[in-house]
């Protein structure tokens, strides 16, 4: 028994001995893997511990071109020589300060725009960078105590006794430094901010490269700038008013969308559309921008970068604008509207569109005004190809078209149905007559449109307002409600008084809407376009509409969006196809269509029609209306209340019989109603358009203005 135990006792010992051994070499390991990784891998993990999360981001990249319909360029990017600056995080002032310092001895940054930049904020910040020890004695250690150390404030109180001598003490080179230090902090941290892209001389660019190792953060690299091919002698781009405006890359995002595009990826000094086309069509133009994500330290060193997405170009917007067409027209108006301005202080503008009647697609939108130049003393003419959607104006008898049609829909008239054309004399009010003083005599509704009778559609608005017959010196006894209602009804059918729904932003609709007439015989004023103001681009609408008959095509300004094409006389391939898109079908009878447009042809080619005498195109097969309207001036040039003047206008298509195009002509505010400069725009606008045709056919060119105009309707019909 005692062996035993013995030798139970020394087996004990052993295991013992044999766990404290395993324990030991435990120990030892874990011992010498702590110091492997404190000794020699220590400094290792310590700059991965310190290393910050990865910052990402986004290079700006050129915007897509815009070409006309046929491919030519419109807008481009013009390359830059630029010199940019990319900011480390956490870096301080002062040694931002010192690279402004040596990279103003190596370029010029002295124009009168940069220097106009600067604010007198910057002058202060910047005074307080150069002249750090009298900062500090601008506020006590007493204040500083009041203040509690707060640095925010203790840093204003310093601005604002900074005094205008201290800080206008620059000199030129210091507010160079200055001009270039601004542009430093401007942007984000590790985003390139452009310091010059403008005006870079060779000379700049190799010193600057030549010294990139003692300018840490500087680089030299090519920048872009936006670009109009097409400009007058007067130095104004063609279509430049719809074409719009980008920010530059000191304006950056606009500050009311800023958190708009920040949330889609945008930096603040990124170059965006600021108006009409660059702005509408944004998301298209602006491209995918290249992104890196960056890795660094502590201090803000970039330790590592990778290209996480390649950059792209734009895509490419092609237009319906036709640009060789808008040339002309941009001609034609300003040679018809320079001659028949003569003597007429308020005739300053005139508006032109054509537009596809079964596509929509904008051929031409065109527009000048006359201002005066304060500085030069000068009459400027500028492109006021907006003012086809921004303003609005009483068209006259251009709109009896659509009365008659009206008078058709709500059955107050039949077609064909005569009435007896003479001056009306109403109790208490001054006589209504159309515009030959005796009147016309018992007409039909054909020779009311040719010669453009006022009575005609008086006597249309009375049967749709309820009065059947008139009674030479009694009431005027229609429901002004009823009859307005029904007009407009009617009217909006085509397109007047509501928006067209051109892709641009910034349309209007013009005066009407809910406005009840003050008078019944506002009624009849508005039968013959007198009333209600309109667009000229809905004038086009209009008559488009009854020329495709009665499908009421939303007018766009965009055709196609294609890749990026490298080869500059090359397109990309389509990517989306800007297709018609019918708004609503006018819920009248064809017939009754075909008659207006029987009525609206004659106007044109009939001895006796109003515009057969001056639109001498007859080859074209032009049918249209012309108006002139009476209305109070609201311009520009200062003038007597209540001053009245005319608005001459026309609206048409060709060729009658296969329509390609409809054209609408405004000109306000003449003198008289005697001048034919609208139809004289009308004659050459649709000249131009034929010839042009006629050319490219000759020259074996396609021509892409002259659409399968069938088939496109039946297509747009279908999506509605």
């Amino acid at each position: 028994m005692k062996k035993t135990k013995k030798k139970k006792r020394a087996f004990v010992s052993l295991r013992m001995n044999i766990l404290f051994f395993v324990v030991f070499l435990l120990f030892s390991s874990l011992i010498l893997r702590l110091g492997i990784v404190q000794i020699v891998y220590g400094d290792d993990y310590k700059r991965e511990i310190d290393r910050k999360e990865n910052v990402t981001v986004n290079t700006s990249v050129p915007r897509g071109k815009i070409l006309d319909r046929n491919g030519k360029l419109v807008v481009g990017n013009k390359p830059l020589d630029a010199i940019t600056y990319t900011r480390p995080q956490n870096i301080k002032s002062e040694d931002i300060l010192k690279i402004a310092e040596d990279l103003a001895k190596l370029i010029k940054k002295d124009t009168k725009a940069d220097f106009k930049a600067i604010t007198e904020r910057d002058k202060k910040d910047f005074w307080i960078l150069k002249h750090p020890d009298e900062a500090a004695a601008k506020v006590s250690k007493a204040e500083i105590k009041k203040l509690k150390n707060d640095n925010s404030k203790i840093y204003q109180l310093t601005l604002d006794r900074i005094t205008e001598k201290e800080y206008n003490s620059f000199s030129k080179k210091e507010m160079e430094v200055l001009a270039i230090y601004r542009e430093m902090i401007g942007g984000y941290p590790l985003s390139p901010q452009v310091i010059k892209n403008k005006n870079v001389t060779p000379e700049e660019f190799a010193v600057v490269s030549e010294n990139l190792d003692k300018l840490p953060g500087v680089d030299t690299t090519t920048d872009w700038d936006r670009y109009n091919v097409y400009k007058d002698k007067e130095g104004n781009a063609t279509l430049g008013s719809v074409i719009g405006k980008i920010s530059s890359s000191k304006e950056g995002l606009p500050k009311d969308l800023v958190d708009y595009y920040l949330s889609r990826d945008y930096s603040r000094n990124d170059r965006v559309g600021k108006s009409y086309i660059e702005y509408q069509y944004e998301d298209i133009l602006q491209g995918q921008k290249e992104k890196v994500k960056n890795v660094t330290d502590k201090a803000g060193n970039v330790l590592d970068s990778e290209v996480v997405r390649e950059g792209k170009r734009g895509d490419d917007l092609v237009l319906s604008i036709d640009i060789d067409l808008q040339r002309k027209v941009e001609k034609i108006i300003k040679e018809k509207l320079g001659s028949s301005r003569i003597g007429q202080p308020y005739m300053d503008r005139a508006f032109v569109s054509v537009m596809n009647p079964y596509t929509g697609e904008v051929l031409s939108m065109a527009g000048k005004q006359y201002e005066h130049n304060k500085k030069t003393g000068k009459t400027d003419i500028n492109d006021y190809a907006l003012g086809n959607m921004t303003t609005s104006y009483s068209m006259g008898s251009v709109v009896k078209g659509a009365t008659v049609l009206t008078g058709y829909q709500t059955g107050a008239i039949s077609p064909g149905e005569v009435l007896n054309d003479r001056p009306l004399q109403f109790l208490h009010t001054k006589v209504k007559k159309s515009w030959n003083t005796s009147g016309f005599g018992p007409i039909n509704d054909l020779y009311a449109l040719k010669r453009s009778s006022n009575v005609y559609m008086f006597l249309t608005a009375m049967k749709l307002g309820g009065q059947q017959t008139y009674v030479p010196n009694g009431p005027l006894s229609i429901d002004k409600v009823a009859a307005i209602e029904k007009f407009r009804k009617n009217f909006s059918q085509f397109g007047l008084g509501v928006k067209t729904g051109i892709d641009l932003p910034g349309e209007q609709t013009g005066f009407g809407g809910g406005q009840i007439p003050p008078e019944a015989g506002k009624v009849l004023d508005f039968a013959i376009g007198q009333y209600d103001t309109y667009t000229p681009l809905q004038l086009v609408q209009y008559m488009s509409t009854i020329a495709n008959g009665g499908y009421r095509v939303q007018p766009h300004i965009a055709k196609e969006i294609r890749e990026p094409n490298s080869k500059m006389d090359e397109m990309g391939p389509v990517i989306q196809e800007i297709k018609p898109k019918v708004l609503n079908k006018v819920d009248m009878k064809e017939e009754w269509i075909d008659r207006v447009k029987l009525g609206l042809e004659q106007v044109v080619n009939d001895p006796l029609g109003t515009g057969y005498g001056t639109i001498k195109a007859k080859q074209y097969k032009i049918a249209g209306k012309t108006g002139t309207a009476q209305a109070l001036y609201d311009g520009p040039v200062s003038h007597n209340p209540g001053l009245m003047l005319w608005n001459v206008t026309f609206a048409g298509y060709a060729p009658y019989d296969h329509p390609e195009i409809a054209v609408s002509v405004v000109v306000p505010w003449s003198t008289t109603d005697q001048t034919h400069v609208n139809l004289e725009i009308a004659n050459d606008v649709f000249k131009a358009y034929f010839e042009l045709k006629e050319k490219r056919e000759k020259d074996g060119l396609n021509d892409s203005t002259s659409t399968k105009k069938v088939e496109n309707l039946d297509e747009a019909k279908k999506q509605q």
